[in-house]
Parts: C-alpha cells; sequence; structure tokens
C-alpha cells in the first residue's frame, strides 16, 4: 500500500509546473511583448517577487503583440485552472473577451501596466500608473524650456495602447496653454527606438522646423536623438517618458532634457502582490496605482538604478 502511494505522489509532482507544490498559488503571466524594453523590466520585477514570495509558482507568456495569441493563453491558463492571471494587454481596447473567459472561470485577473478600456467587473484589478500625468508632466518641463514659444513634434506609441492615447493628450493640454505653441506633427513610433530613427529623419527630410519632440516613451525619444545628430541635437528639447537606464545615460551625457520616472519595479511587484491577494480571496483596491516622477539632468542620480 506505501508503495502504491509513492508512486501515485510521484505521478501528481511530475505533472505539475517545475518548481510548483500542489498547494501553491499558481499564476498565468501574458505579457504584450517580451522584446519591449520597459516590460521587460516589469517581467523582472514580476519575476523577482514571485521568488520572494513563498508558494507562488507563474508560467509568463508572449503575445507578440498579437490579440488572438494573448486571448489563446488566457485560455490555456483557465484550462490549467490556474488561481490567478495578470495580463499586460495587447491592445487595451480589445479585452472583452479576455475579461468574459475569466469571469466565467471565476479566476481572478490583475492587469498591469496597460489600462483596460473598459469597466472592469468584481475580482479584475488595474495595477499601474496615470498615463497622461505622464504627458503632463513632460510637456510641462518642455513648455518652460522652450520659454512658452515653439515647434512641438510628438512621438506616439502604438496606437492600440491607452497609455498612447492618454500621453498624447496629457502633451496637447498643456500645449493648449500656451498660445505661442504649435504641435506641428504626431506620428506613431510604435514604443520603438529604429521608429524614432525613421519618422524623424523623415521631419527632417520634409523641412519641419522643430524646437521640441515630446516622445511617448524612452525609446523613441533615443531615437529622435540619434536621427538629430549633435549638430541639429542642441536646437532641439527631447523629452521621453520611463526613465530606464538607456535614457538616463542619455541625460547624463546631456543630450535627452527630461523623461518622467515610470516604476517598473514597483508595478511588477504590486501586481503580483494583488494577485496573490486576490488568489488568498483578500480585498484589494480595484486600481493600484503607481505614481509617475519627473526627471531632468537636476535629478536624474536618484533614479540610476531604480528601473
Amino acid at each position: 500500500m506505501k508503495f502504491k502511494k509513492l508512486i501515485v505522489a510521484s505521478a501528481l509532482a511530475a505533472a505539475l509546473p517545475f518548481g510548483a507544490h500542489a498547494d501553491d498559488i499558481k499564476v498565468g503571466v501574458s505579457m504584450a511583448q517580451f522584446d519591449d524594453n520597459f516590460l521587460a523590466l516589469i517581467r523582472q520585477a514580476m519575476q523577482d517577487k514571485v521568488v520572494e514570495l513563498e508558494g507562488v509558482d507563474a508560467q509568463f507568456e508572449d503575445a507578440k503583440s498579437d490579440v488572438a495569441q494573448q486571448l489563446q493563453q488566457v485560455e490555456s491558463f483557465v484550462s490549467q485552472k490556474l488561481d490567478v492571471i495578470i495580463l499586460n494587454p495587447v491592445d487595451t481596447q480589445a479585452v472583452a473577451p479576455i475579461i468574459k473567459r475569466a469571469a466565467d472561470a471565476g479566476i481572478p485577473l490583475v492587469f498591469v501596466n496597460r489600462r483596460p478600456e473598459t469597466e472592469l467587473p468584481e475580482n479584475m484589478v488595474y495595477v499601474g500608473s496615470d498615463s497622461k500625468l505622464a504627458g503632463k508632466l513632460q510637456m510641462e518641463y518642455i513648455a518652460e524650456q522652450l520659454g512658452g514659444k515653439g515647434n512641438v513634434a510628438i512621438l506616439m506609441g502604438a496606437l492600440s495602447d491607452e497609455a498612447t492615447r492618454d500621453r498624447t493628450r496629457g502633451v496637447e493640454e498643456v500645449a493648449a496653454r500656451y498660445p505661442d505653441i504649435n504641435i506641428i506633427a504626431k506620428e506613431t513610433g510604435k514604443w520603438a527606438r529604429k521608429e524614432g530613427i525613421d519618422i524623424t529623419s523623415n521631419w527632417l527630410l520634409s523641412g519641419y522646423e522643430i524646437d521640441a519632440i515630446a516622445a511617448n516613451n524612452d525609446e523613441m525619444a533615443i531615437g529622435a536623438i540619434m536621427a538629430l545628430g549633435k549638430n541639429r541635437l542642441a536646437e532641439v528639447i527631447i523629452g521621453g517618458v520611463d526613465a530606464t537606464p538607456d535614457a538616463l545615460a542619455f541625460v547624463d551625457r546631456g543630450m535627452m532634457d527630461v523623461t518622467v520616472f515610470q516604476d517598473a519595479k514597483g508595478q511588477g511587484a504590486a501586481a503580483v502582490e494583488t494577485a496573490y491577494k486576490l488568489a488568498k480571496g483578500e480585498a484589494v483596491e480595484q486600481s493600484v496605482m503607481i505614481p509617475f516622477e519627473l526627471v531632468t539632468a537636476e535629478n536624474y542620480k536618484r533614479y540610476v538604478g531604480r528601473n
């Protein structure tokens, strides 16, 4: 009899994910993409928090910017009967099927970094930051440096992302307060450095007279810096968002004027902590907000190592 019990126990252990125990809280994480620098920081923070917490096991999946693939990953999490799902959505306007699937299965759902553009039902939470505030902080600093007048171009993120719309709105609302500040161009660079290079190069070739570039994230801002080159860069104010290590290095070299710290570690850790509480049936706030902070040449050193 004891031998039979040992065989059964061994079979159950083999069926569990590597490193998990039968009584672990099992978390499924679907990220919009793995090859995004900032999202990689969030993912690492989540992995670190999973290791820190006892009795938690997580599997991470890359949706590769594909809405259908992300839905399939959620379907897989549901079929595995995981305890809770963390989602960094590919498209913040296309989350209804995912919400319905999780709700029907009775599985708590935590959205991280990208806010779904719909009202969330019970047992579902958003962990992230106020993207509109990031755009406002960025543009207020740019407007001050411009002395209240000049031509501004906006490098927007992916159009499927609420952060793109909200950060851009924040920039535009601040710019609208200044009669002599004109937004002369805005184009999506899809969060990518290469796109930032290509779009900025096209603007320059088209003869745009640009005094400042407000980029929705640091990668596109760095692309703009690279396209401008040393000679033109001195004449253009560059702003980004995220305060990534690369961006802080450009601030240190005097090549990026401003960025806005988005706390990747804070968002990632809070997402896992919130998922853990939901899985245990504990009460949580439906919005867990991590504040943005302005970063300039005067204070950037205090943000080194925080992302």
